[in-house]
């Protein structure tokens, strides 16, 4: 009687999905300094080369991996006020970024918002929008809550340094609000706001002083919210 053999099971083919999901992996398992493309290939068990019909070079891999990330923050909820909507997704955020512990590093290397992150930053825009709120105190209310929106401290916007020629910018502009039309209104607003009515623009000194001022607010409230209840 003739031993019939087990035929190998078939190799699951590359794709940049499965790229991205092992480079994850692999950075949660032994952390984000252990990346490589030969460590990623040898993950996947195919030679570092493959991996480039699929992914442009390790650049390009380490935004695939924080659009994976931001991917996993829930979304808006519905049916709420903008104060719990904007909570309840930077708490998202947090547990993403606490089971991957990494991206916050990753996040802050990025020269060029990725599509995912720019897509995140609009809607946090939009809710803020819904709620009432002005181009130009959702503008600082974002600087504020800096990168806490994304579940963790350091601050991600830096819109200081803008080297584009006019007709480069207004391009960018109009594509910007095409795409995102909250985050295109706000930029388009910044570009030509003159007459500000709480600060002007990007000042670093006005952004510090306002967060400062609305965290001690905060704290006030909390005072006396706790002097009300003894």
């Amino acid at each position: 009687m003739a031993i019939q053999q087990n035929e190998p099971s078939p190799r699951i083919p590359l794709s940049r999905e499965r790229v991205l999901r092992a480079a994850v992996a692999l950075a949660d398992e032994r952390g984000i300094d252990e990346l490589s493309m030969r460590k990623l290939g040898q993950q996947l068990g195919v030679e570092a080369m493959s991996l480039y019909n699929h992914v442009a070079n390790k650049e390009d891999v380490l935004d695939g991996m924080v659009d994976f990330v931001v991917g996993e923050i829930d979304p808006p909820p519905t049916g709420t006020d903008w104060k719990t909507a904007v909570r309840e997704r930077a708490l998202s955020a947090r547990r993403a970024l606490l089971r991957h512990p990494w991206t916050s590093r990753v996040l802050e290397s990025r020269t060029t918002p990725t599509p995912m992150v720019l897509e995140y930053f609009d809607s946090m825009i939009g809710l803020f929008r819904a709620g009432g709120f002005s181009i130009d105190l959702t503008h600082h209310a974002m600087h504020a809550m800096g990168s806490r929106l994304f579940g963790f401290t350091q601050e991600l916007f830096d819109d200081s340094n803008n080297d584009l020629d006019p007709e480069a910018e207004a391009l960018m502009l109009q594509t910007m609000a095409t795409h995102y039309p909250y985050l295109g209104e706000m930029a388009l607003a910044i570009s030509h706001d003159e007459n500000s009515v709480v600060g002007q623009g990007c000042d670093d000194q006005f952004e510090f002083e306002f967060a400062l001022d609305l965290l001690l607010d905060g704290l006030e409230r909390l005072r006396d919210r706790a002097r009300i209840s003894q």
